[in-house]
């Protein structure tokens, strides 16, 4: 990569992260441009001051520029008020004020999530120009910390689908393989962090949408346990299962913005008041005597060959750094279309019964299927769910934590009938790589509620990236991160980066 000579160096001479700092990680060099930086590596040069908030802003907006053409993981890039911000908080810093780990951090957030003054779609030609007055929860608290937003991600319109090639602003391309879908909904959040386009992201997950398009781009996302986030503020897939979660380069970035969001809201009906800790903690804790559990059935069923490979060789590495591994059973899992699907014609009845064109053609059919949803059959299927959440936590008396693949496949191709914005729609839910084994593996979680992450584990052989998922009991977010990282620490797998061109 050529030299950035608009970006100021002298931060990597002060802040004491010299070429030992660089040699640990693959494919970097000293005269690396800022945006390379992790979250936790950009927070440290800012508070030795050896990079500031607008530095890492310019560096973050030129990458941008250069290679979200070919990508198109943005819908909006707040420019300027990105730099205002980040302006405002080099101000702050040059007067010795530190807010904290994401003081002077650009971070982008994906389009569903409200963002006071600037638009929020949810890739939707029916909001393509709503702009919010008030900021989501997670955004305050983001703020509030001193993170600096860069703009909004492009999804799968609405986020009701997996390959987030269904969007009014066009189709986002998998950073490892251009004419690949990224994986959904959260795909522009998976794909402009596997391009260093910012330092951390938020998304949603109802079914996997962060960690599907994490696995898909070989980076980390984790979805929380349901009730750990404020949903306050975002545009509402279903109710019952979704959950705001961060998507980073690594397990310790994630760690820190989600000791940023996590917390009751009080104002939101569906979050728990059960305190939240310092995630980052995590990265301190040992792990030797973490008992895991491998839930064969139906977990490793149906898995591509490479994918099945990738993580058995995952699991030789956790045996070393885990005290118990064994096999176990998990109780059955209440379906999710029987609530979902109600709750999603919910929201949008309003507006799909006077203006179903403003609709992508897959979207549409998805949320008419709401619609003659019974009130009897959404009642049990409630029921369900919660019977579910309670049998589950039986599972964590012989185990702390459960590892599996997140998906069964790989990104696939993206349709050719939508490489143009606002065209046709291909088939909603399918993740990919074998079809329904796309959302097979995540979706168990978001109906159990718990916390679940995937990490990168491998490559197949044509060089997409493969995820690990690695979930655990209620609240139990700290095990369920510090497993992560150590088995990050031990592999170069997060490490890797694709070979972007403009």
């Amino acid at each position: 990569m050529p030299v950035r000579s608009d970006l100021s160096r002298r931060g990597f001479l002060t802040a004491g992260l010299g070429a030992a700092a660089w040699s640990a990680l693959p494919a970097f060099e000293a005269s690396q441009d800022l945006a390379l930086l992790t979250l936790k590596q950009a927070s440290d040069l800012i508070r030795r001051r050896g990079a500031s908030p607008v530095e890492l802003t310019e560096a973050c907006l030129k990458r941008i520029a250069q290679y979200n053409p070919a990508l198109n993981a943005f819908i909006t890039i707040a420019r300027e008020q990105a730099l205002a911000t980040a302006r405002e908080l080099e101000a702050e810093q040059k007067s010795g004020k530190w807010r904290g780990p994401l003081h002077g951090i650009p971070v982008a957030l994906k389009d569903n999530i409200d963002t006071a003054g600037i638009r929020t779609t949810g890739a939707s030609g029916l909001f393509k120009d709503r702009i919010p007055t008030e900021d989501a929860e997670v955004v305050a608290r983001l703020k509030k910390a001193g993170a600096i937003v860069l703009g909004k991600l492009n999804l799968h319109e609405f986020a009701l689908g997996g390959t987030s090639a269904v969007t009014y602003f066009g189709p986002v391309h998998n950073p490892w393989a251009l004419d690949h879908h990224p994986g959904g909904s959260s795909g522009g959040n998976a794909a402009a962090m596997a391009a260093d386009f910012c330092f951390g992201s938020l998304g949603t997950d109802t079914g996997g949408s962060i960690r599907i398009p994490a696995a898909y781009c070989g980076v980390v996302g984790f979805k929380p346990t349901y009730g750990r986030v404020s949903n306050r503020g975002v545009i509402p897939n279903s109710f019952t299962f979704d959950t705001v979660g961060p998507m980073c380069k690594t397990v310790e970035d994630v760690a820190l913005m989600l000791s940023v969001i996590a917390g009751y809201d009080e104002l939101d009906v569906s979050t728990v008041n059960v305190p939240a800790a310092d995630y980052s903690r995590a990265m301190q804790m040992r792990t030797s005597k973490l008992r895991l559990g491998i839930p064969r059935t139906p977990f490793f069923e149906d898995l591509e060959p490479e994918i099945a490979k990738a993580v058995e060789a995952a699991l030789d590495v956790l045996r070393h750094l885990a005290g118990e591994v064994k096999d176990v059973q998990l109780p059955a899992s209440a379906g999710m279309t029987g609530v979902s699907n109600a709750e999603i014609y919910a929201y949008h009845a309003p507006y799909i019964t006077k203006t179903p064109e403003l609709y992508q053609d897959a979207t549409r059919r998805i949320v008419l299927g709401g619609a003659n949803a019974k009130p009897e059959q959404y009642v049990e299927g409630l029921r369900r769910v919660e019977l579910a959440r309670r049998e589950i936590a039986k599972s964590f008396v012989s185990v702390d934590l459960l590892v599996m693949p997140t998906t069964g496949g790989t990104a696939t191709p993206i349709p050719r009938q939508q490489v143009s914005p606002a065209a046709g729609a291909a088939p909603a839910g399918g993740g990919g790589g074998g079809g329904a084994p796309g959302f097979r593996n995540t979706s168990y979680f978001s109906v159990y509620g718990l916390p679940a992450i995937s990490i990168p584990c491998g490559f197949t052989s044509a060089g997409l990236p493969i995820g690990l998922q690695i979930a655990g009991a209620p609240f139990a977010e700290l095990n369920v991160l510090a497993l992560a990282h150590a088995y990050e620490q031990a592999t170069e797998w997060h490490k890797k980066r694709p070979k972007l061109s403009t």
